[in-house]
Parts: structure tokens; C-alpha cells; sequence
């Protein structure tokens, strides 16, 4: 096993992970100036390889957002993540932060209309997580300022900010990620009760 599998940072099997590995077997010695360099730089060697597939673009974004997070010091994080009493949503990375509960990051590499399932995600999210934060993470900058503007207006309510992965919004994100505590949350119990009668 490679040490990306080591990391859980890309799955154990795939097409998407064999790509990944074959494309990028050194990106954990990635020189790079900043985390959005770091996408724009990966994402241009994958969309250049000849023997790619568009079928894969989100696994492979994601993999190459697993590998910034992990470059940058943000963990844990959760992958392909379910929150207790958010039922039917799968989000596609998580940290738990002291300072707010979940922090929910939503990978897309463009929106379309795939940005409501988001808000909706995050939505249900916050039903439980008051305080809990929902990033969309795309690679398209006109849908990106589209669906900021419906979160502007009040359209969208549950996503926090949509960022563009190889824009300055996104090193500041991962910067002001830095200042939380990320912690692995505790079990919780489903009832809590002084007393109980049977």
C-alpha cells in the first residue's frame, strides 16, 4: 500500500485511485506556494493527461482537496462523513472544531443546479449544529459568484460561502480553518435521563 492509501487520503481501490497514484505519486512533497496554487497546479497536470476521464473529475478533486487539507495541518477530517440525526447525507469532508461543532466542506468541481442539494445538506445540518459552518468548494468562478450572490440575498440559507479551490478566497479559508481546535467528537448518548422507569 502507498503511504496515500496509508493516510486514508485516497480510497483502496478504483479507477480514480490508480489515476491518482499514477499521476501523483510525490504530491505529500509538493512544493508549492499556496493551497490554491497547489489545486491549480494538480488539477492542469490531471486535466492534461491524455489518458483522463471526465468521470472521475470529482474523485480526483477530491483526493487533491484530502491532500491540501493534510499539507495544511487541518485534521482530523472526516471523509464521505454522517453526522448523528442528519439522516441520508454523506458529506464529502468534516472537521469538528471546538469553536462550532461540525464544519462541513462540500466538493463539486462545477454547480450547476448541485448547489441546492448542498444548501439542503447544510440546512439539516445546522437543524442540529447551530453553529456548524458549510462550505461549497468548486473550480468554476462564474458559478461560484452566482451562487454567492443567492447567499447575498437570502436565496441560500444553510451554505456559509462558496470558494473557489485555486482563488485567494480559498487560502483563506484553510488559513482561518488554522485557528480552531480540531478534535475527534465524543460518542454521544442517543437519551440522557435521571431516571428511568421500566
Amino acid at each position: 500500500m502507498s503511504r496515500l492509501h496509508d493516510l486514508n487520503i485516497i480510497s483502496t481501490n478504483g479507477k480514480s485511485a490508480e489515476l491518482f497514484e499514477e499521476l501523483f505519486p510525490k504530491i505529500l512533497e509538493n512544493n508549492y506556494s499556496s493551497p490554491s496554487s497547489f489545486i491549480k497546479k494538480n488539477w492542469a497536470v490531471y486535466k492534461n493527461d491524455p489518458t483522463g476521464n471526465s468521470n472521475v473529475n470529482g474523485a480526483i478533486f477530491e483526493y487533491l482537496l484530502a491532500s491540501i487539507f493534510y499539507l495544511e495541518g487541518i485534521k482530523p477530517i472526516f471523509f464521505q462523513a454522517q453526522v448523528v440525526f442528519v439522516p441520508n447525507v454523506n458529506f464529502d469532508f468534516l472537521c469538528y472544531s471546538k469553536e462550532f461543532g461540525p464544519i462541513v466542506f462540500s466538493a463539486k468541481t462545477s454547480l450547476r443546479e448541485r448547489y441546492k442539494q448542498a444548501d439542503l445538506e447544510a440546512m439539516a445540518l445546522k437543524n442540529v449544529h447551530r453553529k456548524s459552518k458549510s462550505y461549497l468548494i468548486t473550480l468554476n468562478e462564474t458559478e461560484a459568484n452566482s451562487v454567492n450572490k443567492k447567499i447575498a440575498s437570502g436565496d441560500v440559507i444553510g451554505i456559509d460561502e462558496v470558494i473557489v479551490a485555486s482563488s485567494f478566497n480559498f487560502d483563506e479559508l484553510l488559513r482561518s480553518m488554522k485557528e480552531y481546535s480540531f478534535i475527534k467528537p465524543e460518542k454521544v448518548d442517543i437519551i440522557t435521563a435521571l431516571r428511568t422507569i421500566e
